[in-house]
């Protein structure tokens, strides 16, 4: 018998602790390309697909895009990333009252459900092989389109009109607006409860374990 609809994570920022790692891997790539921006420029836009955040943030500085630069400027950002993902691994697995996130998201283990996007802290989460995994190179366009919670609920055989996405950033639920799936929001991605509810998210929470103490207001009978 279902007891609730399948949740659709996202991985980075709302599993894992990276918000900041990605910021500080873009700023990096960026110095190297001789772009100097703001920090929290940056920020604002962690969280889009790579292609569209570069395009946002050199339109803010009045530089001309061309594909190239794109391209080069996204594999700095990956080696970056990755330099500084595997460099300290402790902050991967971030604590929420003093628990790993993995211990407030109990759901995940209770329930098939799939994750937005990769990184290299997944196997910190401990949540075994029963995890499925949609990529951002398994579909055309990364978030804000709906493609990768799209695929994600066909991964799981479920309707995205009976999904929820749980995710971190105004992206989020804005894919999950335009997959017709309802959009959970949450704290940790360090942007505010007004912003993403205005981008279309039914309830906000702190982190996974505050939502896991809040599924009924989702539609989630857990038989206590």
């Amino acid at each position: 018998m279902r007891t609730g609809p399948a949740f659709l994570f996202d991985l980075d920022g709302t599993l894992v602790d990276s918000v900041y790692q990605h910021v500080l891997a873009w700023r990096e790539a960026l110095e190297q390309s001789g772009i100097e921006l703001a920090v929290w420029r940056i920020h604002r836009r962690i969280g889009m697909s790579g292609g569209l955040f570069v395009n946002a943030l050199l339109r803010e500085i009045g530089r001309a895009v061309t594909s190239d630069d794109v391209t080069h400027i996204q594999r700095l950002h990956a080696e970056a990333y990755a330099r500084l993902a595997t460099g300290s691994p402790a902050s991967w697995c971030a604590r929420v009252a003093g628990a790993p996130l993995a211990t407030g998201c109990a759901l995940g283990r209770r329930n098939k459900w799939t994750s937005g996007n990769s990184a290299p802290g997944l196997d910190l989460l401990g949540l075994g092989p029963q995890a499925s995994v949609i990529t951002r190179d398994e579909v055309q366009y990364a978030k804000p389109d709906p493609d990768l919670f799209l695929a994600a609920a066909s991964r799981l055989g479920m309707p995205i009109d009976e999904a929820v996405v749980v995710g971190d950033s105004i992206w989020d639920p804005l894919a999950a607006r335009r997959a017709r799936a309802l959009g959970v929001g949450l704290l940790s991605g360090g942007y505010g409860q007004d912003e993403l509810e205005r981008a279309g998210a039914y309830r906000v929470y702190q982190d996974p374990a505050d939502l896991l103490r809040h599924l009924d207001e989702v539609g989630v009978r857990t038989g206590g």
